[in-house]
């Protein structure tokens, strides 16, 4: 899987404020030559193996800012992990004698796969993300389930990359820039790849040091920081970008933005603003790809939204008329109406089914089919072998006749 880079054609910039002190512009010279996917040829394909689901213990953790822990997580018994940086794994957790799973992207890279690592951010009120931050202690288990997700510069080959992100929306990020690093893909006629993140106070940027540090030794990296507001008793403090990321900061920071491939990762309001930023600038929609990360959404905690995947209307298939779902375990029977999910029969019954991410994607409610059939439009949240087995994704997934779940 290849592209053609188009070339660079210098064009004028319209005023805007200056850019902070710190590393140039680099020009890319006009070039048209061959790219490929990040780690083609070194790296194992994970799409080619069964993936991972797999026991592991907090081996140590790393407090990155108030609000945002790493959890760096080891197998009980000697394994690798083979997955595309930026994709994500469901990591379930015993809490108070219930299960809870939620969905968090690797930050790790895949060139260092003997250990998985994962940066959460705390969600007041949340199910997993405050026992994960203040009760999970070294050597305690957890279980993980992965990789997962298409959001990945590995599914999108190109010579010049722009990475934005808010918040935890670093996570991808992290964990592209070390796999770039580690591979020597990052400059020297290499790949030409700018950061722009946007954050609260300079107090919330996440892995600060370590992204400039990788800028300042990699000649093909720029980052560039936005902040809305000073760190608490520091004002004027700050001295880079200020504010919102809007088209002026965009095109003054990086003025070839709208030719370069762009994946952008952040909370809602952040990644509606940066949709109407990308257009305002004539960036191609096709070299625009996002997920962003529903923070404490009903049902969906945390949990990635991939919105390059199909649309609901064509990933739902209609219900047959009628069509009765049954809970074995929980001997509750619901009649399923026309384009009626099993997930959404289930909380009609009274039954609860983990869920996360409402989209066939993270596989969080993975369930065993009794009897009967159904129809099932997934987005990756589930492997051949599972479906094998009689797995399925109620959330994805109508009842083709009557059925009976396990649950």
């Amino acid at each position: 899987m290849s592209e053609m880079q188009p070339t660079l054609r210098t064009h004028e910039v319209q005023a805007g404020p200056p850019e902070p002190p710190g590393p140039a512009l680099r020009v890319v010279p006009d070039t048209w030559r061959p790219v490929r996917p990040l780690g083609e040829g070194v790296l194992p394909d994970p799409s080619q193996g069964e993936g991972f689901d797999v026991e592991l213990v907090l081996r140590a953790r790393v407090q990155e800012t108030h609000d945002v822990v790493s959890l760096v997580l080891e197998p009980t018994r000697p394994a690798t992990f083979a997955f595309h940086p930026g994709q994500f794994l469901t990591l379930g957790v015993d809490v108070d004698g219930q299960r809870v799973e939620r969905c968090y992207t690797i930050s790790s890279p895949p060139t260092r796969p003997h250990l998985l690592q994962v940066s959460v951010k705390r969600v007041d009120g949340g199910a997993l993300s405050p026992y994960l931050h203040d009760r999970l202690a070294v050597g305690d288990p957890l279980h993980a389930t992965g990789p997962l997700g298409g959001f990945s510069v590995s599914e999108h080959p190109a010579g010049r990359y722009l990475l934005l992100s808010a918040g935890s929306g670093i996570t991808p990020t992290l964990a592209t820039l070390r796999t770039m690093a580690d591979l020597a893909e990052i400059g020297d006629g290499a790949l030409d790849v700018v950061v722009v993140h946007s954050a609260r106070t300079p107090d919330d940027l996440v892995r600060r040091d370590e992204l400039e540090h990788l800028a300042a030794t990699h000649e093909g990296l720029r980052v560039v920081w936005v902040c809305e507001d000073d760190a608490p008793g520091r004002p004027g403090a700050w001295t880079g970008w200020r504010g919102r990321l809007d088209a002026e900061i965009l095109l003054a920071a990086v003025p070839d933005a709208p030719r370069r491939e762009t994946l952008t990762c952040g909370p809602p309001g952040y990644m509606a603003g940066v949709r109407a930023v990308l257009a305002e600038v004539g960036a191609d929609p096709a070299r625009c790809h996002e997920e962003s990360f529903v923070l404490g959404a009903p049902g969906a905690p945390g949990a990635p939204v991939a919105h390059e995947a199909a649309p609901a209307q064509e990933a739902v298939p209609k219900a047959v008329p009628g069509a009765r779902v049954r809970f074995g375990r929980s001997d509750r029977e619901v009649v399923c109406p026309p384009g009626t999910t099993v997930l959404a029969a289930a909380r009609q019954a009274g039954v609860r089914l983990p869920s996360s991410c409402s989209a066939g994607l993270c596989g969080t409610c993975k369930s065993t089919l009794l009897e009967g059939r159904v129809d099932m439009v997934h987005q990756g949240g589930i492997r051949p072998r599972e479906i094998a087995q009689d797995k399925f994704l109620p959330c994805c997934s109508t009842p083709d006749g009557d059925i009976v779940v396990d649950a």
